[in-house]
């Protein structure tokens, strides 16, 4: 049953913060922030490279740990800001993965592994991590992990570099021979 000043604390919160009445996440069942618009998938990294390919957006990975304190602020301060949220949904498919999760991921090369493996594969260390891919998935397979990436953020990152990194990626920056510079702020989980 909710109080009066249950409900008064609520509305002063809201008040205070005014982009947490916002924030679209919620938070699921097995522990993680979920955003309503993050990318639901049959974990198959080529067919969703080509879905969001087809919707003229790009795929990015967020990889996550259950209780991880800047995967959570992630959530609830940048995916908050609606000129943020806005321009990630318009340009990009997010898949959330879990680095130490057993959900079975079908590599760009057809490996089948665990969430877990496939993070090991690509040398996910720290949460949260956003890998980016190209548009295509043309000559993917052949290349090692690391180098399918078109960019990589790791850590938390505070919500201008943030948009910046996305904009970066949407923008093609990588292919006039930009450099992903981000601040480091040092706020990562290692799982």
């Amino acid at each position: 049953m909710l109080k009066r000043r249950s409900l008064l604390t609520g509305a002063a919160a809201c008040a205070v913060s005014p982009w947490i009445a916002r924030a679209e996440s919620v938070m699921t069942d097995d522990g993680f922030y979920r955003e309503s618009w993050f990318l639901d998938s049959f974990l198959e990294l080529a067919e969703d490279v080509a879905t969001a390919h087809a919707s003229n957006k790009r795929l990015a990975i967020m990889w996550e740990l259950r209780g991880c304190p800047y995967c959570r602020e992630t959530h609830l301060v940048n995916f908050a800001k609606p000129e943020i949220s806005e321009y990630i949904k318009a340009r990009f498919d997010i898949l959330q993965l879990n680095v130490i999760g057993s959900r079975e991921v079908t590599d760009f090369d057809g490996e089948k592994l665990t969430e877990k493996r496939l993070a090991q594969k690509y040398g996910v260390r720290g949460v949260p991590v956003f890998q980016f891919f190209p548009d295509n998935t043309m000559g993917l397979a052949a290349k090692p992990p690391r180098e399918r990436e078109v960019a990589r953020g790791q850590g938390y990152i505070e919500p201008q570099p943030f948009l910046d990194m996305f904009r970066f990626v949407a923008e093609r920056a990588y292919e006039k021979g930009e450099v992903l510079r981000l601040p480091q702020s040092g706020k990562f989980s290692q799982p």
